[in-house]
């Protein structure tokens, strides 16, 4: 005799989506896993969104998209450009962006709320970019959206360097560096020394020749002094802040700003006097910085940001990408009008390669 019993299925929590009009309600949806403590990377932290809002973009109206299923849950950060436009809460000193989510969210999930978030926002919006986005976040965005009707044009936006050091010590690091490099450290060591102070720990003396030396630079002016250093008094009280100055008979000629965290070392700005570029301060100060991080830290990876310089590929082992994503609201006329326009520049450029 065979027995039949019903097909129980599990039951699946409902998806809910809300649009969040403020970083303060954003910070009390996120119920803590936001902070330092759960998440892993700096730009997906309440602190870096606040900074952010501070000091670049006071009088742009945030909103944040949200899809929560049970204890997961997922936000989109954006800046509502007008229009029915908007944008990635981001910045230049932002070096990735992507959604935020609880932590171990899993992948099946993350699809099925970006999905839901996707959706949501065609209520609010016909254009959205996002930039700049790590390529497997990229094609996550992409395959939501697209899935919710919208139009995804994508463009890779920025080169991105990093180092594979994996905990070495410095020395196992240097030996696999090009001859050239090594050699041009020798000579600038023995003709054109400079003294080196590499602090842990946020110092306003120190900071003020920082500031200094990145003014009188080759490098453009900086976009909010304000941010940067409001980031490193507080990577400086964290512990995570190293802060580079080398000097030339007393007076600053170069300039660092690091910070190593979770395993990664992050170069977020250099610079030096132009009128010391003969004497190559800026390489000397690399070395001294690489030779602390990595003997003192011991990170896996270190992080060259954003950007294309030919010096990066000496010091780094790959190159990356950072991609630019255009999504538009096929149901909406804004968003149709506008993919349309998107994509007829698009196909021009491709054209004249």
């Amino acid at each position: 005799m065979t027995a039949h019993f019903p097909l129980i299925e599990a039951e699946v929590a409902p998806v809910e989506t809300a649009l969040i009009g403020s970083l303060d309600m954003l910070a009390h949806d996120g119920a803590g896993v936001l902070g330092r403590g759960a998440q892993p990377g700096p730009y997906d932290r309440i602190d870096w969104l606040r900074a952010t809002r501070d000091h670049i973009w006071p009088d742009t109206p945030f909103v944040a998209a949200t899809a929560r299923q049970g204890a997961d849950a997922l936000w989109l950060p954006l800046r509502d450009c007008g229009h029915r436009r908007a944008r990635g809460f981001a910045s230049w000193y932002t070096l990735a962006f992507a959604p935020l989510a609880t932590p171990g969210c899993p992948a099946s999930v993350r699809a099925v709320l970006l999905a839901a978030i996707a959706r949501r926002l065609r209520r609010r919006f016909g254009a959205i970019t996002l930039w700049p986005l790590e390529p497997e976040i990229s094609t996550e965005l992409q395959a939501a959206f697209r899935g919710a009707g919208w139009l995804a044009i994508e463009r890779v936006e920025a080169a991105h360097w990093v180092a594979h050091t994996q905990g070495q010590d410095f020395d196992a690091y240097w030996a696999r560096r090009a001859s050239k490099l090594r050699n041009t450290v020798r000579r600038r060591a023995k003709n054109s020394a400079v003294d080196v102070q590499i602090l842990d720990a946020f110092d306003p003396a120190a900071w003020a020749d920082y500031e200094a030396v990145y003014a009188a630079s080759w490098k453009p002016a900086e976009g909010s002094p304000g941010f940067l250093r409001a980031y490193a008094e507080q990577e400086g009280a964290a512990g995570t802040l190293r802060l580079g100055i080398a000097r030339r008979g007393g007076r600053p000629v170069a300039a660092q700003f690091w910070t190593v965290e979770n395993g990664v070392a992050t170069i977020h700005k250099l610079a030096h006097l132009e009128s010391e570029r003969e004497h190559s301060p800026g390489t000397l100060l690399s070395y001294a910085m690489f030779r602390h991080v990595l003997d003192h830290d011991r990170p896996d990876l270190i992080d060259y940001g954003n950007g294309d310089e030919p010096y990066k590929a000496e010091w780094m082992d790959e190159r990356r990408e950072r991609h630019r994503l255009r999504l538009f609201d096929l149901r909406s006329v804004s968003g149709v009008a506008a993919g349309l326009a998107a994509a007829t520049r698009a196909t021009r450029r491709r054209l004249a390669r």
